[in-house]
């Protein structure tokens, strides 16, 4: 089995002692090198020799002390052993980091690997062993974003399980596998392993962990307040308050994670533990458009931990809204040889793209295509970072088809919805698309590109109002939410122009029209009598034309029906007596 990079045994050699060495032993006979000075308070004559009085003296002092420290010593070393507590090695740490529910240093982690490996070669019918190194190699890959370690992951957590099935009580190995299918983006998975643990034992505090990673991944937001809320009574500290942070970013309440946040900063003890606290706090300023405080956040987290290399990547993206990009580049660089996820490497493509470094874009974009690559080989699924990159530099179809295969699968985030809806408006789906980025920003989650996405989708559907709304709210939301989009909403907000003075004219209802006059009943008349003043003086035997026609004599039509109501029998009858 491969073992972890060990420390060099040499660097954990004391030193050799040097000639100049206090301690060291000296031949009191030994001619002395004239150029040396003497120690302080040393003289070149020889003190004299004490009298009998003093020595006697001196002897009964040694006795009594000599008493008096072997009594001490024998109450403090019992049976000649020391009981002083010993400083935790990097093992126990790391386990005591696990059993805490908090992250390890890679440090750490790398001799909890390399001591569990020694065990269970030497034990191998170990089960638990065997589940703490398959939940280590899981940890160790998703923190190094090295994917071949899922992979021994499995084959780990399977010999535990071989060894004690999960049913005879080898509940920690099922958790390892869905921290393993979580680690993979395989949401559905996780969420079953989980589920059968939590069934199995609902006191079982480390599966919560990894069902609100499973439920948050599947969209499931009721059931990962659910589990989120029964971690915090399980077990409380740092790790119940960073994921009640998280609970509360991802559905908007921005005021409520930042309190949370910042209350496991300032209880996190451990320098793994307090980084990620710190770095949880420079990503909600981030998203607050705070890029200076996002810095801040992120530097303190590298200071506490230099191995947390996801504050780097965190420091590049705000480095770049601050307009430093030299330094951005540098640190995006840097991070990705340390972490070589995709999603880095595709923001750095992006900043590239920004810049009008065109050929420099295009070769990170062929690194993110071999990224991708080597985690479908490792069974890591990362359709929502291909699809991002596919919509906007590649074939919008392509992201399509990627990510309703997300959908059927039950993945359906905040994110996925978002990257799904955007793809099918690059694709000329565009009122497609308004329904899966509305249920995006629907979530309450304050993502600027998610309020951009729907904005642009709105503006080619002619909805400019809501268009415009959306717009103003991801520049207000973060003013520098991408390199790339955020030039892109404000163009697009100046094409939009001011509203119509007044507001929009749906904003208060139209006034009811006036009700209908009712049209006068017509009666009909005997006969119709000329008006004189209309006759023509001229041409006494011409009419003229006239605007009206008069109603006909009785005599000859019957009265055309009121539009008030049909006329009574009686009428009629009255009307056919006065016939000639």
């Amino acid at each position: 089995m491969d073992v972890m990079p060990q420390q060099d045994p040499e660097s954990r050699r004391p030193p050799e002692p040097s000639p100049e060495d206090p301690h060291a032993q000296h031949d009191p006979h030994a001619p002395q090198d004239p150029y040396v000075m003497p120690a302080e308070g040393a003289t070149a004559v020889p003190p004299p020799p004490p009298t009998l009085r003093t020595t006697l003296r001196r002897a009964a002092f040694g006795a009594v002390a000599a008493g008096v420290l072997l009594a001490g010593a024998l109450v403090a070393v019992p049976d000649g052993k020391d009981d002083r507590p010993k400083e935790p090695g990097p093992v126990e740490r790391a386990e005591a980091a696990a059993t805490a529910g908090s992250p390890a240093s890679l440090s750490d982690l790398t001799a909890l690997i390399g001591d569990r490996q020694k065990w269970v070669e030497a034990h191998p019918k170990d089960a638990p062993s065997w589940a703490t190194l398959g939940s280590a190699y899981v940890e160790w890959g998703r923190r190094s974003a090295d994917a071949a370690y899922f992979g021994r992951a499995e084959e780990a957590l399977k010999r535990s399980l071989e060894a004690q099935p999960g049913e005879r009580g080898n509940g920690e190995a099922w958790v390892g596998m869905a921290a393993l299918a979580n680690a993979r983006h395989d949401f559905l998975a996780a969420k079953r392993w989980g589920e059968t643990v939590r069934k199995q034992d609902p006191k079982t505090w480390s599966v919560y962990p990894v069902l609100i990673d499973a439920y948050t991944g599947l969209g499931d937001v009721k059931a990962a307040t659910a589990a989120t809320e029964k971690f915090g009574e399980l077990r409380k500290g740092v790790p119940a308050l960073a994921r009640t942070a998280d609970l509360y970013r991802g559905q908007g309440w921005r005021e409520d994670a930042l309190a949370t946040a910042r209350e496991a900063a300032d209880r996190a003890t451990a320098p793994a533990e307090k980084a990620e606290a710190l770095h949880r706090l420079g990503e909600l300023a981030w998203e607050r458009g705070e890029p200076e405080e996002a810095v801040a956040q992120f530097d303190a987290a590298l200071r506490t931990d230099a191995g947390h290399h996801a504050s780097l990547a965190g420091k590049a993206r705000a480095l770049v809204a601050l307009d430093r990009t030299d330094e951005a580049v540098a640190a995006y660089q840097s991070v990705i040889t340390k972490l070589p996820r995709p999603a880095y490497a595709l923001e750095l493509g992006e900043l590239y793209a920004s810049l009008e470094l065109d050929g420099d874009a295009k070769s990170q974009y062929e690194k993110l295509a071999g990224l991708l690559e080597q985690a479908k080989a490792a069974g890591v699924d990362e359709s929502v970072v291909q699809a991002r990159y596919e919509s906007d530099h590649g074939d919008p179809a392509v992201a399509v088809e990627l990510l309703r295969g997300q959908w059927k699968k039950q993945h359906r985030s905040a994110a996925v919805a978002d990257a799904l809806g955007w793809a099918l408006h690059r694709a000329g789906k565009s009122e497609e698309g308004l329904e899966y980025a509305q249920q995006a920003v629907d979530t309450g989650v304050r993502n600027a590109s998610y309020a951009y996405h729907l904005g642009m989708i709105e503006r080619e559907l002619a909805q400019y109002g809501p268009a415009r709304r959306h717009l103003e709210e991801a520049l207000r939301t973060n003013p520098a939410f991408s390199p790339l989009d955020a030039p892109k909403a404000r163009e697009a907000l100046e094409t939009l122009g001011e509203p119509p003075p007044g507001g929009p004219g749906d904003m208060q209802p139209p006034p009811p029209p006036p009700p209908p006059a009712p049209e006068p009943k017509r009666e009909a008349r005997p006969e119709a009598k000329p008006e004189p003043e209309r006759e023509p003086k001229q041409e006494p035997k011409r009419e003229s034309p006239k605007p009206e026609a008069p109603a006909p004599a009785p005599s000859q039509t019957a009265p055309a029906p009121s539009k008030a109501g049909p006329s009574s029998p009686a009428a009629v009858e009255a009307d056919a007596s006065k016939s000639p």
